[in-house]
Order: C-alpha cells, then sequence, then structure tokens
C-alpha cells in the first residue's frame, strides 16, 4: 500500500484543471478567471513581443507596461494585476529590487522573470526564484522577432496556465483525502544504490530545502535532472553545493557516478548513466540526443537509463514542477523493483510531474517537501 506522510488535510486536487480548455492553437489556459499581466521590460522589443502574443490568448488581460521597476511598482498598486512578465537587469531598479518590494510590502502578485543567458543571468534568475518569482524564461539571444515571439510564447503560455490553476488552489477551500490517490502492494527491496530525482518549476527553491537534508555520507551517488537551459544548472549546483554535506556540481560527461557526489544535468544536454566495461562502475554520458516530452534535460531521459543499469537497486524522486516528464521512466524503474517517492500535492508549486505516476499507483511514498530528504535516506540503508 502507498504509504503517505502529510502535515495538512489540504491537498490540492484536480478541481482547478477542470477549468482548463484547449485553445484553437492547442494552448490550455485558465477558462475561469481573466488574469490580470503587467509586462515590466525595458526594451521596447520585448514590451512588444510579450505583450502582442499575450492579447492573442482567451482569458489573459494586458493591464499595462512599464520600462523599469520604479514605474512598475507604482502601477502595481493601482492596476492589481495578479502577475507580472519582469525583466531582471533595468535601470533605477531592477527586477530583484521590485520583488524585494513586492515581499516587504505584502502585495499580492506573482512574477515570471525574463532573463538573459549568461552566467550572471543565471546566478540573477535564482535569486529571483528565492525572493518569489514563479518562474523565468530565457530571453532568445538570436533569431527573428517573430522566432523569438514564438521561443516566449512556447514557454510563457504554459507557465500562465499553471500559475493560474495555482491561483485558483490558493484561493479555494477545496480538500481532499489523501488515502483517494491509488495504491499498490509494496514489494521487499533491497537498498539503493543510486537516487535520481526529477524536478522542473518550482525547483531550484524546492532543491535548496530538500538537499541539505541529505546526510554527507549518504553512501550513494544522486543524480538530478532539473528542467533549466544552458548556463543556469552551473549556478544552481554551486549554490546548492554551498549549502549541502553531499558533494553537488554539475555533470560533466564521461566522469564515474560516485557516492556521496550529486551530479545536475547540464542545462540544455540528456544526462544518462552506462555501465563501464565489466558493469563494475558506472559513467555519466551528457549527450546532445534530442528532447524528450519537449525537455532538454529529460528527466525520462535519465530514468530509463537508470532503469536499465541499476535495475530495482535505485530510488526514483519525483517532485514539483509542469507537465508529465519522468512518468515513463519511473513506470520502467517500477518494473525493475525502484522505490519511488513522490512530493505531496500541498508542498507543491506546480503538481504536475509527480501527479500522474501518484495516480497512476507507481509511488511507494508521498511526502511533504521537508519529509522527502528523510524518505529518501531510509531506501538506501536503516537509519
Amino acid at each position: 500500500m502507498v504509504r503517505i506522510i502529510t502535515n495538512s488535510s489540504i491537498v490540492p486536487g484536480t478541481d482547478c484543471e477542470r477549468v482548463l480548455y484547449i485553445s484553437k492553437d492547442g494552448n490550455q489556459m485558465q477558462s475561469d478567471q481573466i488574469l490580470r499581466v503587467l509586462i515590466v521590460d525595458d526594451s521596447i522589443v520585448y514590451r512588444k513581443i510579450v505583450s502582442d502574443l499575450l492579447a492573442e490568448l482567451p482569458n489573459v488581460k494586458v493591464v499595462g507596461v512599464a520600462s523599469n521597476g520604479k514605474i512598475a511598482l507604482s502601477k502595481i498598486e493601482h492596476l492589481k494585476p495578479d502577475l507580472l512578465t519582469l525583466d531582471i537587469e533595468m535601470p533605477e531598479i531592477d527586477g530583484l529590487e521590485v520583488l524585494a518590494q513586492i515581499r516587504s510590502r505584502g502585495l499580492d502578485v506573482g512574477a515570471i522573470m525574463l532573463s538573459s543567458l549568461t552566467q550572471k543571468g543565471g546566478e540573477m534568475t535564482l535569486k529571483a526564484l528565492e525572493l518569489g518569482a514563479f518562474d523565468f524564461i530565457a530571453k532568445p539571444q538570436s533569431g527573428t522577432m517573430q522566432e523569438n515571439r514564438e521561443a516566449i510564447k512556447k514557454r510563457l503560455v504554459p507557465m500562465l496556465s499553471a500559475f493560474a490553476s495555482r491561483k485558483a488552489i490558493k484561493h479555494s477551500s477545496h480538500t481532499v483525502n489523501a488515502t483517494e490517490t491509488k495504491s499498490h502492494i509494496v514489494q521487499k527491496r533491497s537498498d539503493s544504490e543510486v537516487v535520481v530525482i526529477g524536478i522542473s518549476t518550482g525547483g531550484p527553491n524546492s532543491l535548496a530545502v530538500m538537499m541539505p537534508g541529505l546526510p554527507g555520507d549518504l553512501g550513494v551517488p544522486v543524480l538530478i535532472v532539473q528542467h533549466m537551459p544552458p548556463k543556469f544548472t552551473k549556478a544552481l549546483a554551486d549554490k546548492l553545493n554551498a549549502k549541502c554535506a553531499l558533494e553537488v556540481r554539475e555533470a560533466v560527461d564521461g566522469e564515474l557516478v560516485q557516492p556521496n557526489v550529486a551530479l545536475i544535468a547540464p542545462g540544455g544536454r540528456q544526462m544518462k548513466v552506462e555501465a563501464s566495461i565489466g558493469g563494475t562502475r558506472k559513467v555519466v554520458r551528457v549527450t546532445d540526443d534530442p528532447p524528450e516530452n519537449n525537455c532538454k534535460p529529460s528527466v525520462d531521459y535519465l530514468f530509463k537509463s537508470i532503469a536499465h543499469v541499476y535495475k530495482g537497486r535505485s530510488t526514483g524522486v519525483i517532485m514539483t514542477g509542469m507537465g508529465s516528464d519522468g512518468t515513463r521512466g519511473l513506470e520502467l524503474m517500477k518494473r525493475t523493483g525502484a522505490t519511488i517517492i513522490a512530493q505531496d500535492a500541498a508542498s507543491c508549486v506546480v503538481y504536475g510531474m509527480p501527479k500522474g505516476p501518484t495516480e497512476a499507483g507507481i509511488v511507494d511514498v508521498v511526502a511533504p517537501l521537508d519529509k522527502i530528504a528523510y524518505e529518501i535516506a531510509k531506501t538506501v540503508r536503516n537509519r
């Protein structure tokens, strides 16, 4: 039977998703209320790109634009937007200060960041997420205005839908009994020899909470896929390494999988594990293979290799994020006898990635964010 650890009786369910519908271009948006958006960017080009694509979306209303943070803060007070699309680097007051002011003033408004693809941009984006930003989009660095518009739209539309879903949950009194999830018989398993984690929206902050709870002598490697573009994962690894007892770094092709070391898949690449000749050692492979589930790095790509190389001697962890990346990989891991841990709905920023495996009955433990590290350690050895 699935074991459910809970800190709360509030478990967001599927009611909010029933108000989703698919528009002509296949994009999903909320249909129960208008999402009011304020566009904040010092670039007139990006203000136009975002304004034009939002104007095409049903149930989204652009309530204003601002060319810097100072103007944005004054407009938030009287326009009452639900959400900002917020540039990070701006004159007078930048995006980070806007977020800090939103927090200090207790303003009820979310933010999706637009960030440059630089090491500095990655560090600032992680800081923005720490300050409460919902998610981020990397600004395209080349291409025509139309190509950049489509690239942003592909990322922004599902974010808007996920933000609207979370907003509906926060204002809803809907509760479900946690035991409504499907359950299954859990067979006795061997101690895990590897821990693999898949995570997306809300991931950097969630990892910063969970990873420091893992002991430095965990005794097994930890492999992580966090959906991020290039250059951002290095900043994430460095930040986690400073917080954790485990060593945390961005993975390099060809390095050995080692105990007590956590490797994060490089943004924009795929990561898998292969057995060395003779099978005595495991090697990380970082590849340019195509995206899976429109994701690169992809959770499924890693998890499927783990199912093949480690058989049942593994622990799969699926955490907050949009979409379903990871479900198929977890199914394969489960067939070989792996232990599966899922983050609970109440502690997810977006209850997307853990939802499918949990409802399919392949999850052994459903746990809140602050209990996941403890549950992982239990699968490795008795603690």
